[in-house]
């Protein structure tokens, strides 16, 4: 059969705006709603917003055409798409680890991931609820330290963000991935929209606008360039077999540079107007803009606590944050669901159920690391760290740099060029980019995160 004629298994989506969506909802995800908005203001706002560009543009997008041209010549999960493409190429079948590799790295990333949903799910009813309505800074950290030091409690919303997502992915591609991303997705933009318009009227919109977007170049560095490079990479949900997977799901004619740009431009307009919707509440309230979970967790509910209608769109940004965390991991656990489909005869739902037991299980080692394991450490890292360590900074670079080099170098030019069918300078600038340019800059990012350079 011909590569352009293969049909996935699994079913395909009905139109390139599904997949747009789908994709999209994979990239977009807890860290673009408090990383990106965060790092652009620190690192010289809309200086470094153009680095970025130019980063999304060298790396991000590169790499995720390659990602998804494979998926779409192979038609099957990972594992299978490496082996089948290398066999065609007459390569050595050895290219299916970077398939076990992808699949691998998403059931572990989804394994801590839930957990932390679990925490946005948790929120979106504390917020409800009116609990930090009038509450102390103090009362706010209470609250936290309450939640993530009670092993039952974290274990209770760990399951139920598990069971939302496995519901999801059992029902299939059409009924049930993209059923969910088109209620999701326009959902998410939406809720967006409306607390960007709540932030307008906060009195410090301005100030949060000059810290995003107001360039200062003299807080561009080398560091930032780093920083701009590294979450290029890793905010579209490259090397993990998500875009791998969707990207075989993906309708022939559909062209796979134009959506790779829509996708690409679509995951940093959420990221942009997250920071329009968090930053002049910050400001407004006279906290700071400090970086990680804290913000979004503490320093936000404080903000809400204290402003009017703080309780409803306190809700609305914590359903908004749930939303992002749901469409990511409906797509790190569905390349480990079609493998146990293809190759060990399972229907859906039982590869939905065991493969859902298994990354639930290994959950209760990032939950037990914030209370009765905290002390438990393996280089000076929680279980949780060494999780987040190895798949962020090892395994994803390395999956990344890997698919670039097979895009590239392994896959013949036929076969890119047919499966691609761009125009031929346009085609020519994104082999030379592959095979030159990004491989190099994801080292760097690799070199990077492993604490080598930077």
């Amino acid at each position: 059969m011909a590569a352009n004629e293969r049909q996935s298994i699994h079913g395909q989506w009905s139109s390139r705006w599904a997949f747009v969506l789908a994709a999209t909802g994979s990239a977009v995800g807890l860290g673009n709603i408090w990383k990106f908005p965060y790092i652009t203001g620190e690192n010289g706002g809309g200086a470094f917003v153009l680095v970025y560009l130019v980063c999304i543009a060298v790396v991000g997008i590169p790499i995720m055409i390659a990602e998804v041209m494979i998926g779409r010549r192979g038609r099957q999960s990972p594992i299978n798409t490496m082996r089948l493409l290398a066999r065609e190429e007459g390569r050595h079948p050895a290219w299916q680890y970077l398939g076990w590799a992808g699949v691998l790295a998403g059931f572990l990333i989804l394994s801590y991931y839930s957990v932390i949903a679990g925490w946005a799910l948790a929120y979106v009813f504390r917020a409800g609820s009116g609990m930090f309505t009038g509450a102390s800074a103090d009362e706010i950290g209470g609250l936290f330290e309450e939640l993530v030091s009670s092993p039952e409690r974290l274990l209770a919303w760990h399951t139920i963000f598990m069971v939302m997502t496995m519901i999801v992915v059992s029902r299939g591609v059409r009924s049930g991935l993209e059923s969910a991303v088109r209620l999701l997705m326009p959902s998410l933009f939406v809720l967006l929209v409306v607390l960007v318009g709540y932030a307008m009227n906060t009195g410090a919109f301005l100030d949060g606008i000059r810290f995003l977007f107001e360039p200062d170049f003299s807080k561009l560095s080398g560091e930032s360039v780093l920083i701009a490079m590294g979450h290029a990479f890793f905010t579209l949900s490259l090397g993990m077999g998500a875009i791998m997977i969707y990207g075989s799901y993906m309708p022939q004619y559909a062209s796979i540079a134009k959506t790779s740009f829509m996708i690409a431009g679509a995951d940093t307009v959420v990221a942009l107007l997250a920071g329009m919707a968090i930053f002049p509440i910050v400001f407004a309230n006279g906290l700071e803009p400090g970086a990680g979970p804290g913000l979004i967790f503490q320093t936000l509910p404080l903000a809400f606590g204290h402003m009017p209608a703080g309780a409803l769109f306190g809700l609305l940004f914590f359903v908004l944050l749930t939303f992002a965390a749901w469409s990511s991991a409906i797509s790190l656990i569905e390349p480990a669901v079609t493998w146990l489909v293809e190759n060990r005869g399972f229907s859906r739902v039982s590869a939905c159920m065991w493969s859902g037991l298994a990354t639930w299980l290994l959950g209760l080692g990032t939950i037990f690391s914030f209370n009765v394991w905290s002390d438990w450490t393996l280089f000076g890292k929680t279980f949780f760290d060494l999780l987040d360590f190895l798949t962020a900074n090892i395994m994803l670079p390395l999956g990344g740099l890997f698919i670039a080099i097979f895009a590239g170098w392994i896959l013949s030019r036929k076969a890119s060029q047919e499966e691609l069918a761009m125009a031929r300078v346009w085609y020519d600038v994104w082999r030379f980019l592959v095979r030159y340019i990004t491989p190099v800059a994801v080292v760097v990012v690799f070199l990077n995160a492993i604490g080598v350079i930077g």
